[in-house]
């Protein structure tokens, strides 16, 4: 896919990865909504960077957990651009909880993550599929994470959740082809600014560059580039691609 004078939508980008990729859309030429359900100044700052590479960029505020949000912010960006040729499901949320301590979950729990992570990636799909195929085809790029894979990382809930977008992916790529390309990315550690501001942020990141053959761990930058990478290459669909500096093929 061609880039210049198309239309994009992010969930989940005023900063970290899903910011990431609205830039390097926007270098594309590719015209952008940041979306954000808290976060208005970033996204708000997340746009203007975005307009300074010559596209133009939508602000709108969305919680993907509302069908109704996720419809109004679909329909707002078709509105603005004319069209719809990209969607970025970038939106998550996690919680820390020990895997073995299985009392700690509750359904607060289950519910807010899968709600978000799953449920929100199933309804913004569902909304865009129409625009994407009325503008002849589209690319969908759904963010996962090795926890997906490898069942490691924050809590249960978590990997569970991922494990579903993986498989919703490839269910999906399925279903929409051959107008619509489906795919997913899913990193290791990222470091970006919500990692930065958890407690022990320096030690945590020295363990995952040591757990990792390159010996450093992800950059919001570097899975930007792949989530861009599926997006523009017309032969890949209904897959699950790991960036993870070789974490999962490291030596027991």
């Amino acid at each position: 896919m061609e880039l210049a004078g198309k239309a994009a939508v992010v969930t989940g980008s005023a900063v970290g990865v899903g910011r990431a990729v609205v830039l390097d859309l926007a270098r594309k030429g590719c015209n952008v909504v940041v979306n954000y359900s808290r976060s208005r100044e970033d996204a708000e700052a997340t746009a203007a960077e975005a307009e300074k590479r010559g596209v133009r960029a939508l602000c709108l505020k969305a919680d993907v957990r509302n069908e109704g949000d996720v419809r109004s912010m679909i329909a707002e960006a078709v509105h603005g651009f004319g069209r719809l040729d990209v969607l970025v499901n970038n939106a998550g949320v996690t919680r820390f909880i020990p895997h073995a301590d299985l009392e700690a979950v509750s359904d607060e729990d289950w519910n807010t993550i899968f709600d978000t992570n799953l449920r929100g990636t199933f309804y913004a799909i569902r909304a865009a599929v129409d625009p994407l195929r009325a503008g002849g085809g589209g690319a969908i790029v759904n963010l996962s994470s090795i926890a997906g894979i490898y069942s490691i990382g924050s809590s249960v809930p978590y990997c569970a959740s991922k494990a579903a977008i993986n498989s919703l992916t490839v269910s999906l790529a399925r279903a929409l082809a051959p107008a619509i390309r489906v795919n997913a990315v899913a990193p290791g550690y990222i470091d970006t600014r919500w990692w930065q501001q958890r407690p022990n942020y320096e030690a945590s990141k020295q363990m995952a560059e040591a757990m990792t053959p390159l010996g450093r761990v992800c950059t919001a930058d570097d899975v930007s580039k792949v989530v861009l990478d599926l997006v523009t290459s017309d032969m890949i669909t209904g897959q699950i691609l790991v960036v993870d500096g070789g974490m999962g093929i490291r030596a027991a």
